[in-house]
């Protein structure tokens, strides 16, 4: 693991089309926003249209170029419907340089013998299957750019793998591995994968893990979102296929 951030200069993202899964998010609008200061094109995808469109604007009332926005519910969508937003990106945008997932379906700490089976596949789906699904529809066009950047944002192993985590715990841990096997394959060549292990940060989802947690005790997202901004650019280069750590050292 690595804890050394890269720089993120001024204009390092320029030119480049980032795609956020999860853009809604506490750590999916910090990252939107870094992406966009560095001067990224930011693909806003989510399934809160407002909040949506409220980044769009904040984007725009920052400076950065104009982003677009790509309402979709990950916990329904389809292998179709990621090879239709493929075509689009393509089609609209000429590509895309880059993708992170943000998105996060946590619903409370729960017992595997209390969940509902509904409930299970829909973690399942949104925090392990749909970043494999939305990967493989858009390697094509990664390989395309001739510098290019996945990034899997994980949890802290220790806590998700104990009693209570459920279906985001399993998916969590099954995720690490994704991005193992996945920078595996691609240690060479244009495309670069990376993994994000935030530190604590005042989030929704952690909100509802540590309800009895003073939330405003925790920094905003702010800080990993320009942490996972700098993973998009080239100055990550030397961290191709590893875990850039923002965890306080032990």
């Amino acid at each position: 693991m690595q804890r050394q951030v890269p720089a993120l200069v001024p204009g390092a993202l320029s030119g480049r089309v980032v795609l956020l899964v999860g853009a809604a998010g506490g750590l999916g609008r910090a990252a939107a926003l870094a992406c966009g200061r560095a001067g990224a094109t930011v693909v806003l995808l989510g399934r809160q249209v407002r909040a949506l469109e409220d980044l769009y604007d904040e984007l725009l009332a920052a400076g950065a170029p104009q982003p677009a926005i790509y309402p979709l519910n990950l916990e329904g969508a389809t292998p179709r419907d990621y090879a239709v937003m493929a075509e689009a990106l393509a089609r609209d945008l000429g590509g895309v340089d880059g993708v992170a997932f943000t998105a996060a379906r946590f619903d409370g700490l729960t017992p595997l013998e209390l969940i509902e089976p509904e409930l299970w596949l829909s973690q399942i789906q949104v925090n392990l299957s749909a970043p494999l699904l939305i990967v493989q529809a858009l390697l094509p066009l990664l390989r395309q750019s001739a510098d290019s950047a996945i990034v899997f944002v994980l949890d802290d192993p220790a806590r998700v793998r104990r009693a209570h985590w459920g279906g985001y715990g399993v998916a969590k841990c099954a995720l690490e591995g994704l991005f193992a096997i996945l920078a595996e394959e691609h240690h060479e060549g244009p495309l670069r994968v990376h993994a994000l292990l935030p530190a604590p940060m005042r989030t929704a989802l952690r909100r509802v893990a540590y309800f009895g947690e003073h939330a405003e005790a925790q920094p905003t997202a702010g800080a990993t979102g320009a942490a996972l901004a700098a993973l998009m650019g080239p100055q990550a280069a030397s961290l191709r296929g590893q875990v850039l750590d923002l965890r306080a050292p032990d």
